[in-house]
């Protein structure tokens, strides 16, 4: 889809683990318990704990929804375990609790506070139009487009994304701070997706959905969001016939790929730049 089909989001919804929050800020205290293994503990951590959320929710029977569902604390939690065990690493309650304690408190991205604290305060993209609420339409005015709502869409259960919000300093940053637990099934399921539409009253691709996993971007593009792939680590794009409709690698190129899609003249229809796995901003046509 080019900027000619793309609407100005009435939302942007972001992922949070991995997107706003650096999962592997915890190699450094990992390294410190076992020195040479705290990239590798991390690193297979996040896989098992990825995999742990899509595999429960896969397993779920028709028509018992959750019932194989644990919280996302849970889930972080045996795959830690699972993680040492596999790298023969003694992992004693005093360890197990220091690393779960750091990864209640991730640190953030350098990039998002600023990035989100810019949007949060974004004016109305035509002087003059005034002020809408999230979700609404802008003020009078030709091409008037307000400030679009914000919200986080993870697979973190509420209690670990107050204290994830809170300690990374975006309290008040977010009209909604959602969370799968309401729906008892992961991303990519559908139910996950849809507690976004729902927060802000929207069709799917009134929404841009953000995140930084291309298993994410290819469930919320399924969906019918508009996505922007944040590729943090340049990675290759997932091989699931599906093409964000921008992508870079950072906030700023975020921030650019949201005011193509608020210009008066965006009608022109800007070419692709980059590559889906590249760093660069882009918008994707006929995705």
């Amino acid at each position: 889809m080019s900027a000619t089909t793309t609407p100005f989001p009435k939302a942007v919804i972001f992922d949070a683990y991995g997107t706003l929050f650096d999962v592997h800020s915890v190699i450094a205290a990992a390294e410190q318990m076992f020195p040479s293994h705290g990239d590798a503990l991390s690193q297979l951590w996040r896989q098992k704990q990825i995999e742990y959320t899509q595999l429960r929710t896969l397993a779920d029977p028709a028509g018992a929804s959750g019932a194989h569902y644990r919280p996302f604390w849970d889930i972080t939690l045996d795959a830690l375990r699972f993680a040492a065990k596999k790298l023969h690493l003694t992992l004693g309650r005093a360890a197990e609790k220091r690393l779960m304690d750091e990864y209640a408190c991730l640190s953030a991205f350098p990039d998002a506070v600023p990035a989100l604290r810019q949007l949060r305060d974004a004016p109305s993209a035509s002087a003059g139009s005034a002020p809408a609420p999230a979700g609404g339409k802008a003020g009078a005015g030709a091409g008037a487009t307000s400030r679009p709502g914000l919200a986080i869409l993870s697979n973190g259960n509420p209690q670990m994304l107050d204290v994830a919000v809170k300690s990374a300093g975006m309290t008040g940053l977010f009209d909604h701070v959602l969370s799968v637990d309401a729906v008892r099934a992961y991303k990519p399921s559908p139910a996950a997706y849809a507690l976004g539409t729902r927060a802000f009253g929207a069709q799917p691709r009134e929404i841009v959905f953000v995140s930084s996993n291309g298993w994410d971007v290819a469930g919320a593009s399924w969906f019918g969001f508009t996505t922007f792939w944040l590729n943090r680590q340049n990675a290759p794009a997932e091989e699931l016939g599906v093409t964000p409709h921008g992508a870079g690698g950072g906030m700023n190129d975020l921030l650019a790929f949201l005011k193509s899609l608020a210009s008066p003249d965006r009608n022109s229809g800007p070419g692709s730049t980059g590559n889906p796995g590249g760093s660069r901003t882009r918008h994707s046509p006929g995705a």
